[in-house]
């Protein structure tokens, strides 16, 4: 079987890449460093439907698919775009499936939502109205009174914070077990996705570089050691495109293998998308270590959104027990 995006897909992704370009250029991108949300960003991409894009018509989406939630998330990586995407697009998935008043104002940007798994990082937390909480037992809603501060991250093109629940008013429940479960295996196939975006731009800066930058009279391009740098950074982006994209799939339709496939995906590419920025960071040498170079805020997008629902270790040991169960039960493994 051969598994590619359809043509409306690869439309979805150049009008994406059009908008972010254009609003999220790497002087954007710098001019609000360490600010949070970029407003006017955010504003163009709640125009174009981005909160609602996996929810049906019905409900007030675009009437497209986890897929194309992630295609945009590709784009969000590979613009390092500072806006609260991929908490606006689990919020509305959430809220949609609670059937919850506040959908209506998070899909019109009105109000900024930060989801948060098992109490770990917020992201954009700090400019958020709304917190959705996912733990293992289910899903809660929380009005943010008095916003957290953010706390000092590598990321500097995303605000974050960690966020003390004893703090927080009691929230609307949203749904329970089987809420909590959608919501991790999307929010962890959605930052994989990100993480291909971030990687295949390191890849394509590299090689770049490798083709401009001369040494001994030679690109170093033509040295073997780089072309095999470039090469294994090739793999990995390769290895995350597929897993992110069966995984994108799988949430999509609600196949029976979704965790198994969300958890292959954020764990290959936890994993590997910090591999391919140390590896864009050796080829470029000296100038990739400069404040002047975009690569390091790629570096540390990758070294955040590995971790950001999980990391490889997590979503490990979370294939190991739910294949476990499967061989207990005497089910096939896939």
């Amino acid at each position: 079987m051969q598994f590619d995006l359809s043509a409306d897909q690869r439309e979805l992704a150049a009008a994406a890449r059009d908008l972010l370009d254009g609003h999220a250029s790497s002087e954007r991108v710098r001019k609000v460093l360490n600010t949070g949300v970029d407003a006017e960003l955010w504003a163009a991409m709640v125009e174009q439907g981005w909160p609602v894009v996996a929810l049906s018509e019905d409900a007030g989406g675009l009437g497209l698919t986890w897929v194309e939630a992630c295609v945009l998330a590709e784009q969000v990586g590979y613009h390092v775009a500072p806006a609260p995407f991929a908490g606006a697009v689990l919020a509305t998935r959430a809220l949609a499936a609670a059937g919850h008043a506040l959908l209506e104002p998070v899909a019109a940007g009105e109000k900024v939502a930060s989801v948060v798994w098992a109490g770990g990082l917020a992201i954009d937390a700090p400019a958020a109205d709304l917190l959705v909480h996912i733990t293992d037992d289910g899903v809660t809603l929380h009005e943010v009174t008095t916003r957290p501060e953010p706390t000092a991250a590598m990321d500097v093109t995303r605000q974050v914070t960690r966020i003390d629940w004893s703090t927080v008013a009691a929230g609307t429940a949203l749904g329970g077990a089987d809420l909590a479960t959608d919501l991790l295996d999307a929010g962890a196939t959605l930052y994989a996705a990100e993480l291909l975006g971030v990687a295949q731009r390191v890849l394509d800066m590299s090689v770049d570089y490798a083709g401009v930058r001369e040494q001994f009279g030679k690109p170093i391009g033509s040295f073997q050691a780089v072309k095999h740098r470039c090469a294994d950074m090739l793999v990995d982006v390769e290895g995350i495109r597929s897993a992110s994209w069966y995984a994108s799939w799988a949430v999509a339709t609600g196949a029976p293998d979704v965790s198994l496939a969300a958890s292959t995906a954020k764990a290959w590419a936890s994993d590997a998308a910090p591999r391919v920025t140390s590896s864009g960071l050796q080829v470029h040498g000296g100038i990739g270590f400069t404040w002047e170079h975009d690569l390091h805020l790629y570096l540390k997008r990758a070294q955040l959104s590995s971790v950001v629902f999980g990391d490889a270790v997590f979503h490990r040991e979370r294939l190991a027990a739910l294949l476990k169960s499967r061989v207990e039960a005497g089910e096939p493994v896939f």
